[in-house]
């Protein structure tokens, strides 16, 4: 299988890094994990993964995000395939310009795009959320912020007919994976 776009959307802790390293040895495909983007920007800041931060980061994120994605359309081979992830927010005007600028880059590489959105039950996430390790790749840590996020936010919702929602509760990434595989190889010859 080649040129697939694989776009793992859901909260922090959900699992989207594991999924997509997993996935990556299936496809076989790169994994661009969203902290790629975000880490050079959050690695300049006093951040304890607990708080809030200024809004101002995310402008600089986009940047960054969209010289990796001009890079893959650029200069990456064009049979190559690729698994992004991203904890896009619906409503989100941020989340949606990061889910166009990828739709977009898919697009330009006529490549098979695949939004896969990954949900998990609020206690679960917030468990693994404070798992260790996270605060080490730079991620949140907060628990709270787990928890009001389940409780008021919704995963984005992109309408796409190659798109795919599941509960990873209490599954597996290597189930999640396969999963995610089944429905590329459905799509793909479809």
């Amino acid at each position: 299988m080649e040129n697939v776009f694989v776009l793992l959307l859901g909260f922090p802790g959900v699992g989207k890094l594991t999924i997509a390293r997993e996935l990556g040895s299936l496809l076989p495909a790169r994994v661009v994990d969203n902290h790629w983007i975000n880490n050079p920007i959050l690695a300049l800041l006093d951040d304890d993964g607990r708080g809030p931060l200024p809004d101002a980061v995310w402008e600089h994120t986009a940047k960054i995000r969209q010289a990796v994605l001009d890079t893959v359309t650029t200069l990456c081979d064009p049979s190559g395939n690729f698994i992004f992830t991203h904890s896009g927010i619906q409503g989100d005007i941020r989340s949606l310009t990061s889910y166009g600028q990828m739709r977009k880059a898919a697009d330009l590489r006529g490549a098979l795009f695949m939004p896969i959105r990954l949900l998990c039950d609020e206690a679960e996430l917030v468990r693994r959320v404070v798992s260790p390790g996270r605060r080490d790749r730079l991620k949140s840590i907060d628990p709270e912020a787990a928890r009001n996020r389940s409780q008021t936010a919704t995963v984005l919702e992109p309408e796409d007919q190659n798109g795919l929602t599941f509960d990873v509760t209490a599954i597996s990434a290597e189930e999640s994976a396969r999963t995610i595989y089944a429905r590329i190889l459905d799509r793909a010859s479809s």
